[in-house]
């Protein structure tokens, strides 16, 4: 499989950052993957605690951990001047660093010497694999779901990451397919199917679903939107690569129009299922909508399952909201087949 791939565990580098706003990219691994998460490291001045121990980086390679994953952002999406002390000295030590920001760890001359003095690597997450093929639209064995949206934005990372934890917790086979950077820093693999040339876009999501046992599961982190004016390409080409059996619709209650497009209203459901089946038949003749995936927390507390219930009525489909509860109900639809 051509994808990237982390090194666990993990140190999580948070900078100087006093808000926990800035560190959604840390407080995500520690959330998904504690077990991987076993030290954080600051700058002087730096106040959030994402509740995992503080080590220094000697200490870190004396625990074992193999990769540094820097969890925060800085303003312009670069890394500051005052990080590159501390990131040079982890990279000399034999650490990887890894980054999904906009500037490239592999554009930095002194991490690119302190990583070749140790044999670290530098990861960027933003960056895809070389040699990517064009998709070949064969079938592939095993099963999979995959996450689609009215929009960027609503929760169709967390919704793939909690089916499958569900899933697991229920003795079913199913692993987290990560598209995005924050999902590969969480998954330890993935492709940034944002970054791929569009001639190799599915053949980049036929890699990150390859080949596997009949009952098993592959819940594919979606991207975009399908009526988006700017990113449908994208999840086109993630949808007909992936060749999903089942789909899970993922919208946000109150959401009216296309954020950052306002002159573009929200899509209903119903139209991204009709939308998103009619693509996929292509690929897949029996793919299925298996649910709609619901962020409600803009409404009031006393609404939302109100809000569910009308939804899931109006659509014949099971509704959740994997935030307020479990995605039970669409993992029983899928399991129906």
């Amino acid at each position: 499989m051509n994808t990237i791939d982390i090194r666990s565990p993990y140190l999580i580098f948070l900078g100087s950052e006093t808000e926990v706003t800035y560190t959604k990219t840390g407080a995500g691994l520690v959330q998904w993957r504690p077990e991987l998460c076993r030290g954080q490291i600051r700058l002087p001045g730096g106040l959030v605690d994402l509740g995992v121990p503080n080590l220094t980086i000697d200490e870190a390679v004396d625990a074992g951990i193999q990769s540094l994953l820097i969890g925060t952002a800085a303003v312009g999406g670069g890394i500051p001047e005052d990080w590159l002390v501390m990131l040079e000295a982890a990279a000399a030590a034999g650490l990887d660093i890894v980054a999904g920001v906009h500037t490239r760890l592999n554009d930095i001359d002194r991490l690119k010497q302190a990583a070749a003095s140790s044999g670290a690597r530098l990861v960027d997450v933003r960056v895809p694999p070389e040699g990517l093929p064009v998709g070949t639209g064969k079938k592939r064995s095993g099963k999979r779901v995959l996450t689609v949206g009215t929009d960027c934005a609503v929760g169709k990372k967390y919704t793939a990451l909690a089916i499958e934890r569900d899933m697991k917790a229920a003795g079913l086979k199913a692993t987290f397919r990560a598209s995005g950077q924050t999902g590969i820093m969480i998954a330890g693999s993935g492709i940034p199917i944002d970054a791929v040339v569009a001639d190799f876009l599915s053949g980049a999501a036929e890699q990150l679903s390859p080949d596997n046992d009949a009952d098993h599961w592959d819940v594919i982190e979606g991207q975009g939107g399908i009526f988006h004016p700017g990113y449908a390409s994208v999840t086109m080409g993630l949808l007909i690569g992936s060749q999903p059996d089942a789909f899970v619709v993922c919208t946000e209650a109150g959401r009216t129009h296309i954020e950052g497009w306002g002159e573009f209203e929200l899509p209903s459901i119903e139209a991204v299922i009709s939308r998103v089946s009619g693509i996929g038949k292509q690929v897949n003749p029996t793919i299925r909508c298996a649910g709609t995936s619901v962020n409600t927390s803009k409404l009031p507390v006393d609404e939302r399952e109100d809000y569910l219930r009308a939804l899931s009525q109006e659509t014949g489909l099971p509704c959740i909201d994997p935030i307020a509860g479990d995605t039970q109900p669409i993992i029983e639809r899928l399991i129906e087949g």
